[in-house]
């Protein structure tokens, strides 16, 4: 995995969403509904609320946006009605892209989505089509500088925890984990006060693609960034070596 942590790009995207914090919010306010919905408002109780706590965390929400969030969607839990959808495609030059998505209105998501694509000339394909390049995994991305812990120490804690990897980078350390293995690993780090810039399962591709073209670059570009301004629209996955 050594050379695609991204935490360069994790950074460049947190930075970004500074200054659209709004869309972030709207994403995490979404799977904070759901998860409560599905588990209840506890987070001593519910891991997948527990899991998306961390994430609105390491995305600087504040403490009192997400209990007003739990509180709200505690409270009108039948208002609740938004579900999770995929979608894949292609991008210039074959690039997989993976799109996950929580909509209340799935026609109104399913029509953005293509029009993102076919505005950046690629095309969505059917369930399936490239979800086998990538690998589903726990991510957690550490960044050296706001991490005191010796790395040979934090491997071990992540190792024991049940991480099935650990490498450095060097501004960051990268721990993956089998899903299920997600969230006691994500608490243990938490146990020690390890910051962490990242902390989610996501999909994480077996090989990347390399663009050289700028007509296929802009193309693409214009898909992911139609994608990033849409709200229905959660994670976006894809191979390209940025």
């Amino acid at each position: 995995m050594s050379g695609h942590s991204k935490f360069a790009n994790i950074k460049h995207k947190k930075e970004k969403n500074d200054a659209a914090k709004g869309k972030i919010f709207t994403i995490i306010g979404r799977e904070i509904a759901v998860a409560v919905k599905e588990g209840g408002p506890d987070p001593n109780n519910n891991s997948k609320l527990r899991d998306v706590i961390a994430k609105a965390k390491a995305n600087n929400m504040p403490n009192d946006t997400i209990d007003r969030g739990i509180k709200k969607a505690a409270g009108n839990a039948n208002a609740v009605n938004y579900e999770y959808v995929s979608y894949e495609g292609y991008g210039p030059n074959g690039i997989a892209i993976i799109v996950d998505a929580l909509t209340d209105n799935k026609n109104r998501t399913a029509a953005n989505v293509r029009s993102a694509f076919t505005k950046g000339n690629g095309s969505v394909g059917t369930q399936g089509c490239v979800s086998y390049m990538f690998d589903k995994k726990g991510q957690i991305i550490v960044d050296r500088e706001e991490c005191d812990m010796d790395p040979d120490d934090l491997m071990m804690l992540a190792l024991d925890a049940g991480a099935e990897d650990f490498s450095e980078e060097e501004d960051s350390f990268e721990i993956l984990t089998d899903p299920d293995s997600f969230s006691q690993v994500r608490q243990a780090l938490e146990g020690e006060g390890i910051p962490m810039a990242q902390a989610e399962v996501t999909m994480i591709p077996q090989t990347y693609v390399t663009l050289t073209d700028e007509d296929a670059i802009k193309s693409l570009q214009k898909t992911l960034d139609l994608l990033d301004e849409d709200d229905d629209v959660q994670n976006v996955y894809h191979n390209w070596d940025e």
